[in-house]
């Protein structure tokens, strides 16, 4: 007891139950505000790109805008006002169009996966075939300038664009071979990557499902003792208008 004559506080023991001290399920999440540069096409936005082994959703709290996107079935077009979510898959080629003010909540499998690695911008096959060349072109100057770092984000938007625009020509007059070469391209690229990509799942998602079904056996067997492990935890923004692909982040470390 303390001298107040309240009960003291004790922290037990974790178990194989306590649970996982991430996001729910292992997610990542940013807050985006979309680029309103314009491109040569005439609209204003981000960098396509795509994820190989996330699925990544938008939760739209601001502005309006669409968000563009390719796959083997086909080009698509999908509105983003205020409300909306948004969710796609792993090999969903996406660009996000800024028709004015756009913001949006980006929810991210894998702790943020998306964020750090598990993305390959759509540039020309010329820059996609050399690895070395590939980095060069998608790299922002370490240390930079804002304006530094403004005028690489934008050139290599503007190159994805050029390599966008192909790839939805070539796939809506019904060849889908340009689009499976980048798919190619962008699996060699990412390949020495995996086996980190592998320890982020681990110990994230992974690591989320098994403290769940450790919770469901407890339970299952008429045990409570994983609430007692019950904790709270706050985040504000680890990095603040971060240029990333899509526009300026704001970026948390829930890892």
């Amino acid at each position: 007891m303390t001298a107040a004559g309240a009960p003291t506080a004790v922290t037990p023991p974790p178990g194989p139950a306590a649970g996982y001290g991430g996001l729910p399920g292992g997610i990542g999440i940013s807050r985006l505000r979309v680029y309103d540069w314009l491109a040569a096409d005439g609209l204003r936005g981000g960098t396509p790109h795509m994820h190989l082994t996330c699925s990544e959703g938008y939760a739209v709290t601001g502005g309006r805008g669409a968000v563009q996107t390719l796959t083997a079935y086909g080009f698509e077009q999908t509105t983003l006002l205020p409300g909306a979510l948004v969710w796609f898959t792993p090999g969903t080629i996406h660009r996000l169009v800024n028709e004015g003010g756009l913001t949006i909540v980006v929810l991210m499998q894998n702790c943020g996966l998306p964020e750090a690695g598990d993305a390959v911008l759509t540039l020309p096959p010329r820059l996609l075939a050399d690895p070395a060349a590939y980095r060069a072109a998608v790299a922002l100057p370490e240390g930079g300038t804002e304006e530094e770092l403004e005028r690489a984000a934008r050139r290599r938007r503007d190159l994805a664009v050029e390599g966008f625009a192909a790839l939805r020509g070539a796939t809506e007059a019904g060849d889908l071979e340009p689009l499976a070469a980048f798919h190619r391209a962008a699996a060699a690229l990412v390949r020495p990557l995996v086996g980190a990509w592998r320890d982020r799942w681990r110990d994230g998602a992974a690591a989320a499902a098994s403290a769940t079904a450790a919770q469901l056996d407890e339970l299952e067997k008429g045990g409570a003792g994983h609430l007692a492990q019950a904790r709270v935890r706050a985040e504000q923004p680890s990095a603040h208008a971060r240029f990333g692909m899509c526009g300026r982040l704001d970026v948390y470390d829930v890892g």
